[in-house]
């Protein structure tokens, strides 16, 4: 019976905690509600303009519309390693140490795909976005989790990372391949100082593995805090990667552009997996994000502003809701304790009935990971009207189960 072929691949995938909430919000508005989505981190702004007139200026040249180069075009390489100099002072090769992805998420994929050998052990903080552990073990290897612990201003413990990570390598077996980090962090926010990444490539050289580093957010910061990158640390390139997209600072989610640079074995390999497996980005997309790399990044501050003053609005609206939620320094989310009056529900149930009682959306914690239990993620999507009218639901929510819990 063809009912009985399985695919083990597929199997050690597990359900998708967040479908839950997404099928439920779903049924909410096909049923006339208004929900209110904080769920997923998809910016809510129009892509700046500048960058749209190079697309279209680009596209309508004509002999634009073939295939393109599966690692990216040069110049948008050279874009790349250009603003990474120009932010960090590091220099890197466009040919060599530098590829052009669709999205962070695609080259995620494909570089596990490439460098993990089956059972090969990469070190995951948890919580964490679902990718930095999935892409391992879709590609054959396997995960160990070590638990991220953050203060209130979700500043990382350092000290209690590198003890916790100590540890993973001294339990795991067979040694780890592979460390991922990704501050400004999705889901929690927490960030680090430029220190941690001269400690985590000491120890990558130390205890021979390679570090993959996620920035995805690294330009959304507020309050003076600037996100420091791995790739500043004196030789970097020869233990580490790191990842950045243009989904966020540009508005351009939907374009799917992000890259790889660093050490040129791991970035050659996603190159040359990559020339097996995609023709590039459209060529007209990567003369755009070139634009958007290379010109003024006054729109990168614009956006950053706006989320900054969501998170503001947020804060005290919910606050005077009944939900205490602490400030952080970065990215384009706020990572928010349970209230106290619905903890025991979990974070998962907590945000089903939120989504059906008071028509708010959140992404539940526990879909991050075991670590992840007891918060929700919100991401800043929402307009400042829209968000002060949650808080509104969220009164009337937290008011009905603060009665029955005193009842």
């Amino acid at each position: 019976m063809f009912d009985e072929i399985q695919f083990d691949r597929i199997r050690r995938l597990p359900k998708y905690v967040f479908a839950e909430v997404n099928d439920l919000k779903m049924a909410e508005r096909r049923a006339g509600a208004d929900v209110i989505d904080f769920s997923m981190g998809n910016p809510d702004g129009d892509t700046p303009q500048h960058i749209q007139d190079k697309l279209v200026e680009v596209m309508s040249r004509g002999k634009t519309h073939g295939y393109s180069n599966s690692k990216g075009i040069y110049k948008l390489r050279l874009a790349i390693t250009d603003w990474y100099k120009r932010r960090y002072d590091v220099d890197l090769d466009p040919e060599s140490e530098a590829v052009a992805t669709m999205g962070s998420k695609e080259g995620y994929a494909h570089l596990a795909y490439a460098i993990t050998n089956p059972g090969d052990v990469a070190v995951v903080p948890d919580p964490t976005y679902p990718i930095h552990s999935y892409a391992f073990i879709l590609a054959g290897g396997s995960v160990a989790k070590m638990p991220l612990i953050f203060d209130d201003e979700y500043r990382v413990d350092e000290d209690l990372f590198f003890e916790h990570l100590e540890t993973a390598f001294k339990d795991s077996f067979p040694k780890p391949k592979y460390v991922v980090v990704n501050f400004p962090h999705n889901p929690s926010t927490a960030t680090v100082t430029p220190a941690f990444y001269e400690r985590i490539v000491a120890m990558a050289k130390r205890e021979r593995f390679y570090v993959i580093s996620d920035i995805a957010y690294g330009d959304i910061t507020f309050n003076g805090y600037q996100t420091p990158s791995i790739m500043s640390v004196e030789g970097a390139t020869d233990v580490a990667v790191e990842s950045f997209t243009l989904s966020k600072s540009y508005n351009m989610a939907g374009w799917r552009v992000g890259f790889f640079v660093g050490n040129k074995k791991l970035i050659g390999a996603l190159q040359k997996i990559k020339s097996w497996l995609d023709y590039g980005m459209f060529t007209p997309i990567q003369v755009a994000a070139t634009v958007a790399l290379n010109e003024d990044q006054s729109c990168v501050r614009e956006i950053t502003q706006k989320y900054d003053e969501r998170q503001d609005v947020l804060i005290e609206a919910f606050t005077k809701a009944g939900w205490k939620i602490n400030r952080n320094n970065a990215s384009m989310f706020v990572w928010a304790k349970i209230p106290e009056c619905v903890a025991d529900m979990g974070s998962l149930e907590f945000s089903k009935r939120l989504l059906v009682e008071a028509q708010v959306a959140v992404s539940p914690g526990i879909g991050f990971g075991e670590y992840g239990e007891g918060y929700v993620r919100i991401a800043l999507i929402e307009n400042r009207h829209r968000i002060r009218q949650a808080a509104k639901n969220i009164k009337t929510f937290l008011k009905k189960y603060q009665g029955e819990k005193n009842a």
